[in-house]
């Protein structure tokens, strides 16, 4: 009997890294699930490792800012395994947003917006059930904000206060509204925004919490396992921080910032958002 068993899920974003963690996983478990992603590789690829180790589930093209698509999504899962358990919005994304941006930068998006839908749409299905989770991937940064990463902070921010005002509505039709925030957790996303190679990142990312080694999407998957699953069913309207102790450290620590840095000098690469103080 898997956590699972009988339930059918949607993961945005499931074609690498985090998505594609919580996708495995929740198959492993016995769900049904609808991996969705808008590059059609990687989704492709997170379907065969789903098939390969027998578990059950579809892909589905989508842009997540895009309302039509999304509502297609949902309708697919209901055509294909006949309802909807777990919406998991993981799409995310904004990177280093600094105030001088532009407006066009300064785009909520693919964060705010595309959560936004996903509840909008598997709403009326997950009543229909009798209940089910709401899932999103916020940040810790949208808890204590990094240095200089105003965008990215504000528009996690913004995507918690809506797993709180969404938790409020649709607690009574028993439909559980809750967010993970990660830590430094080594996905492909993350290593493109570090200096350096893998190896550098893996470094780095292990210096940043107290918990010595770096987040891994299996982590994440975990906490998204048991908040589908019914062990949660009391739980709603929180996000909870999955980052190895990162939180306790009120800001980045100064063991990281020197990591980043020397790879930075290594490469020959100006400083991105870390302070301008020598290290």
């Amino acid at each position: 009997m898997g956590r699972l068993d009988g339930k059918v899920a949607i993961v945005t974003g499931s074609g690498r890294g985090i998505g594609r963690a919580i996708a495995t996983r929740y198959a492993a478990e016995g769900a049904s699930v609808v991996v969705a992603d808008v590059n059609d590789e990687d989704g492709e690829a997170t379907l065969a490792d789903i098939a390969g180790a027998g578990g059950t589930a579809v892909f589905q093209h989508v842009d997540v800012t895009q309302e039509p698509q999304i509502k297609a999504l949902v309708d697919r899962a209901v055509s294909e395994f006949g309802g909807l358990n777990v919406m998991y919005n993981n799409v995310g994304g904004g990177g280093s947003v600094g105030l001088d941006c532009s407006i066009e930068a300064w785009d909520l998006a693919i964060n705010v917006r595309a959560a936004f839908l996903g509840i909008k749409h598997s709403m009326p299905e997950l009543k229909r059930a009798g209940g089910g989770a709401i899932i999103s991937t916020a940040s810790v940064t949208g808890i204590s904000p990094l240095p200089g990463i105003h965008g990215y902070a504000t528009f996690k921010a913004g995507l918690i206060m809506l797993t709180v005002s969404a938790a409020q509505e649709l607690g009574p039709f028993n439909i559980r509204v809750n967010a993970i925030a990660p830590g430094w957790t080594i996905t492909p996303a993350l290593v493109g925004t570090l200096p350096g190679d893998l190896d550098d990142a893996k470094r780095i990312a292990s210096r940043a919490q107290p918990i010595p080694r770096h987040g891994r999407p299996e982590d994440i998957a975990n906490l998204a396992l048991f908040l589908a699953s019914d062990e949660a069913e009391w739980i709603t309207g929180v996000t909870i921080p999955c980052d190895g102790g990162f939180l306790t450290m009120c800001n980045q620590t100064p063991e990281t910032e020197a990591e980043v840095r020397a790879v930075m000098a290594r490469e020959g690469e100006a400083p991105m958002y870390w302070r301008d103080t020598p290290a």
